[in-house]
């Protein structure tokens, strides 16, 4: 699945816990990571530690395990799609080349990793990292494309023309 090309990561968010103990005060981390080649395919990783580094490191190996395979057409989304995630929902609608990705930071992290370069996005409801990274990758895991419709109902699809 990643022959082509290498996969790449970037930490969409470090989260802070702290526990009150006899000495003071014990912080740990997790990390909220994405990963992925920018030609379809995407993966999202969460790791815990006492220290960010390997927070991060185990939230990557985490992302590396769950790759998804999206499909996309000339650098967009095939049709409009709905992600959800708990109280978090996002609308993705294709964009005309040149648009680019419009889009929160979780949101962006996610979408500009899977391979897309032209899209809208609007999120409704919590727009808490974990929900909108997971609601985005919900979305993009329900685009289908021609071929797949065609051979999945066994008939011909013609392009509609909008006005």
């Amino acid at each position: 699945m990643q022959g082509e090309q290498p996969l790449e990561d970037t930490v969409v968010k470090v989260f802070r816990c702290s526990k009150v103990v006899k000495g003071g005060r014990r912080f740990s981390f997790a990390a909220l990571v994405v990963v992925g080649d920018r030609n379809g395919i995407v993966g999202i990783g969460y790791g815990k530690a006492n220290e960010v580094p390997p927070a991060v490191e185990k939230a990557v190996k985490d992302a590396k395990k769950n790759l998804h395979e999206i499909s996309l057409v000339n650098g967009t989304l095939p049709h409009k799609v709905m992600g959800k995630c708990r109280a978090t929902s996002i609308t993705m609608v294709p964009a005309s080349p040149g648009t680019g990705v419009i889009a929160g930071s979780s949101a962006r992290a996610v979408l500009e990793y899977a391979g897309v370069r032209n899209v809208l996005t609007k999120i409704y409801g919590s727009t808490s990292a974990k929900n909108v990274v997971k609601a985005v990758l919900d979305g993009l895991s329900k685009l289908r494309d021609k071929e797949t419709i065609e051979t999945l109902r066994g008939v011909e699809i013609e392009a509609v023309k909008r006005r």
